[in-house]
């Protein structure tokens, strides 16, 4: 993972994550009792829902702070404190769910080697993460706004398109049954509601920028992005989603 989390702001001021999450529960076809690995859990509010579905869980989050609140949170279940690229589980899992992570790691190929090591033949992945475009109206407008002040704004993301990330499962022997790409502008909260999402989401472009002139680039891109991402009061950031189910076939 290329972040490091607030995990008590993220849980709380980034509810729509796991409510949008919940939606994707309805892929599984498992039966009560299978095990599934929720990975990149965070606070586990849906890896709680997925016990409540009947499965056995774990929870897994490269996160020591989003451990922390999980174990806090639903200390009826297991939890590993570990990156999505390296987990190793007991036995093979029945399920592998995961929602709005693998757009944070770099290296696809050893998240679905991982993912498919850890997944028993037939086994299920479930999966949806930030798709090819996600917030690309936010990440323009500020790279134009880092330009202007001298510096060269990061792309962190790892945003791939249906035809990018399926050929990547189907080469560690995970076939894609569902595979789509679509939009969905996401409402934040509040008038500083770019901004929170912002500081939140963007950290690695921020991270050697001087606090005042942080304030600068933020308050320029409000000014440029209001036109287009502000609506009726709300601030919508421009994503887009790519959910994926596929079987484990050898």
């Amino acid at each position: 993972m290329n972040i490091e989390w607030n995990a008590g702001d993220y849980h709380k001021n980034f509810s729509f994550v796991y409510k949008y999450g919940e939606e994707l529960l309805n892929l599984f076809t498992l039966p009560k009792g299978a095990l599934v690995a929720d990975v990149g859990c965070g606070s586990a509010v849906l890896t709680k829902e997925l016990k409540s579905a009947g499965y056995n869980v774990c929870g897994i989050d490269a996160s020591p702070q989003m451990i922390e609140l999980a174990k806090c949170n639903a200390p009826e279940i297991s939890f590993i404190c570990a990156d999505a690229t390296q987990f190793r589980l007991a036995e093979p899992a029945d399920g592998i769910f995961s929602n709005a992570v693998f757009h944070w790691i770099d290296d696809t190929e050893a998240l679905a080697a991982n993912l498919a090591r850890n997944l028993r033949a037939g086994g299920e992945l479930v999966c949806e993460f930030g798709g090819k475009g996600c917030a690309e109206a936010v990440h323009g407008a500020l790279e134009n706004i880092f330009r202007a002040h001298g510096k060269k704004y990061a792309r962190t993301f790892n945003f791939q398109s249906v035809g990018e990330f399926s050929p990547v499962l189907e080469r560690h022997g995970l076939m894609p049954v569902y595979c789509t790409l679509f939009p969905r502008p996401t409402r934040q909260d509040g008038e500083e509601g770019l901004k929170n999402w912002i500081l939140t989401f963007l950290k690695a472009p921020f991270s050697c920028v001087p606090e005042e002139e942080r304030e600068d680039i933020i308050a320029e891109a409000e000014q440029t992005l209001r036109p287009v991402l502000y609506k009726d009061g709300e601030w919508y950031i421009d994503y887009v989603r790519i959910r994926v189910k596929a079987i484990k076939v050898r």
